[in-house]
């Protein structure tokens, strides 16, 4: 088994990505920016550390020794233009100085095409407030495009996830567009977001791209 560090480990998506990778014997370090907080993460094979995903020499030193890193991490103080470029800028530096090079991200699902060349936060209609986090979540593509790092981005359907149903472990990886539904009215849940997400980092099969993932 490898060694996971996951970014934003304290959020709704990953403290669900620590607790599949834990639970598949990864060695997982946990990074939030309070561990006082969150010691509910630290279980065996957890180490709970505090970190800045913003700054490239704490993204260094929480990633060395690593084999994948995951970036669940998210601000709603800061504009999202400011954090999520600085997020990716610190990642693209810290991994690589600690010689980490599969990097999986959490997306947004608003970022996914309804139509060739038109994203979902692009359409007539979309709420405003909504469009400019999205814009801002875009931030952090082309710095990654711009990497060496072997990235993914999974962006999950652009809907509130099912923050209570249990880990069925079924997916479906996408392309660059918004899902057709699927399984009936069946939402698509953060345990299975996390599989997805341990999948890739665990040597998937999606390399520098953004994907859809769903039921």
């Amino acid at each position: 088994m490898g060694k996971i560090v996951v970014f934003g480990a304290g959020g709704r998506a990953g403290r669900r990505v620590v607790a599949e990778a834990a639970g598949r014997g990864h060695g997982v370090t946990a990074v939030v920016r309070d561990p006082g907080k969150h010691g509910d993460l630290a279980h065996e094979g957890v180490a709970v550390v505090a970190g800045d995903v913003t700054d490239a020499a704490s993204v260094a030193a929480a990633a060395a020794g690593h084999d994948a890193a995951v970036q669940a991490a998210a601000r709603m103080d800061v504009p999202s233009e400011e954090f999520y470029a600085a997020a990716a800028g610190a990642l693209v530096e810290g991994l690589s100085r600690a010689g980490v090079r599969r990097l999986v991200a959490i997306g947004i699902g608003s970022l996914l095409e309804v139509s060739p060349g038109i994203r979902l936060a692009d359409t007539p209609g979309f709420p405003g407030d909504a469009r400019a986090f999205s814009l801002g979540h875009a931030a952090e593509l082309p710095v990654y495009e711009q990497s060496d790092l072997d990235w993914v981005v999974l962006a999950p359907p652009p809907v509130f996830l099912d923050e209570a149903a249990e880990r069925t472990g079924r997916y479906r990886i996408g392309d660059g567009r918004v899902p057709e539904p699927a399984e009936g009215d069946r939402v698509f849940s953060f345990a299975d977001l996390a599989v997805a997400v341990v999948d890739e980092a665990g040597g998937g099969a999606h390399h520098r791209v953004q994907v859809a993932v769903s039921y």
